[in-house]
C-alpha cells in the first residue's frame, strides 16, 4: 500500500480524493495547511505528496522550497487552479516534480499518483543528517567539514538511508535497493552496513547509524 500525504485547506475535496484514492488502494494523511504538512513530512516517509497551491500558514511553493532545502525527495504532485505557464515554472524551480489544475479527474490523478511513486524526486541535490552532508552532483561525503569515504555499495545505502531518514528502513528493502532480487548471500548486508558504520561514525562520539533491532537501519542526528 501507498502512503500518501494530501495537503489541501478545502475540505469537502480533501474528504472526496481520500476516499477515492483509498478505494484505489493508497493510505492518506491529511494537512489543511503548510506548517502541519511540513511537520507531517519530517515525521513520516510518504511515498507521493498532492500539495494545493495556495494554503494557509505556508503557501505550496514555501512547502515544496522548505522540503527540498531539508534534502526530502517526496515526488510532490502540485494541485492548482493556476495555469499559466509562468505558475508552472515557479513550481517547478521551487521543487515540485509534476501539476495538476482543477477541476481534475480523479482517475488522471491516480495516474499521476502512480507514475510518481515509481521514483523519488530528482529535484534533491544534496542529502543531509547533522554534520553528515551528501552531494550528490559533486559525488561527494563529508561528516564535520571531512571527507568520508565508501564504496559504491556503501553509496547506495548510505543515499537510500539518507532520503528516508528520520525513517528506519527494513533490511529488505535496503537489500532490494542494493541488489534488487539477486542479494549475494545472507551476510552481504551485515557486512556492507558493518563498514559504512566504521566509515560515518569510526572517529565521532555522536553515531549517525543505528541498527533497529528485529527490523533494519536508520540515519538519525543523535538524541538530546
Amino acid at each position: 500500500m501507498l502512503d500518501i500525504l494530501l495537503v489541501e485547506d478545502d475540505r469537502d475535496l480533501a474528504a472526496t480524493v481520500i476516499e477515492y484514492l483509498e478505494l484505489e488502494g493508497f493510505r492518506c494523511d491529511h494537512a489543511d495547511n503548510g506548517l502541519t504538512a511540513v511537520k507531517l513530512s519530517q515525521e513520516n516517509a510518504y511515498d507521493a505528496m498532492l500539495l494545493d497551491l495556495n494554503l494557509p500558514r505556508l503557501d505550496g511553493l514555501s512547502v515544496c522550497h522548505r522540503l527540498r532545502a531539508e534534502g526530502n525527495d517526496v515526488p510532490i504532485l502540485m494541485l492548482t487552479a493556476r495555469d499559466q505557464l509562468k505558475d508552472k515554472l515557479e513550481g517547478f524551480q521551487a521543487g515540485t516534480d509534476d501539476f495538476l489544475v482543477k477541476p481534475f479527474e480523479l482517475q488522471e490523478l491516480v495516474v499521476r499518483l502512480l507514475a510518481l511513486t515509481r521514483r523519488r524526486s530528482g529535484q534533491v541535490k544534496v542529502l543531509q543528517c547533522a554534520d553528515l552532508r551528501m552531494d550528490l552532483t559533486a559525488h561527494e561525503i563529508t561528516r564535520a567539514g571531512a571527507t568520508v569515504k565508501v564504496s559504491p555499495i556503501g553509496w547506495k545505502l548510505l543515499e537510500t538511508l539518507l532520503r528516508a531518514s528520520p525513517s528506519a528502513l527494513p533490511r529488505q528493502k535496503l537489500e532490494q535497493a542494493v541488489w534488487g532480487e539477486d542479494v549475494p548471500d545472507s551476510n552481504a548486508l551485515k557486512v556492507h552496513m558493518h563498514h559504512l558504520r566504521k566509515a560515518l561514525d569510526g572517529g565521532s562520539d555522536q553515531p549517525l547509524l543505528h541498527t533497529v533491532a528485529g527490523y533494519g537501519f536508520v540515519v538519525r542526528e543523535p538524541a538530546p
